[in-house]
C-alpha cells in the first residue's frame, strides 16, 4: 500500500509555516508556556509507557524454579537438633 506523499511528514519550511501560524494565534508570550506542557505531557507518556511494558515484561517472565530442599529424617542431626553422638 503506498502512501500519498502529500500526507507525509512537513518538511522544513511546513514547519516554519506551522510555527508562525502557532505563533499568530498564541503569541509570543505564551509560546514557552505551551512548550513546557507539551515536554511535561511527552515525558509522562513515555513515562507510563515504559511503566507499562515493563509491567507486561513481568506479567510474561516465567518464575525461576525453587531450589530444592533436602529432605529431613529422622537419623539426621539437622531433623533433631541434637549435636551428632560419637561413641
Amino acid at each position: 500500500m503506498m502512501v500519498h506523499p502529500a500526507f507525509g511528514m512537513p518538511s522544513g519550511a511546513e514547519w516554519l509555516v506551522v510555527f508562525l501560524i502557532v505563533l499568530l494565534v498564541f503569541g509570543a508570550k505564551r509560546l514557552p508556556e505551551i512548550a513546557r506542557s507539551l515536554g511535561k505531557a511527552s515525558n509522562e507518556f513515555k513515562k507510563a509507557r515504559r511503566e507499562f511494558s515493563d509491567a507486561v515484561d513481568d506479567a510474561t517472565r516465567e518464575p525461576p524454579p525453587a531450589p530444592a530442599k533436602p529432605a529431613k529424617t529422622e537419623d539426621s542431626p539437622a531433623a533433631n537438633n541434637d549435636p551428632p553422638k560419637t561413641t
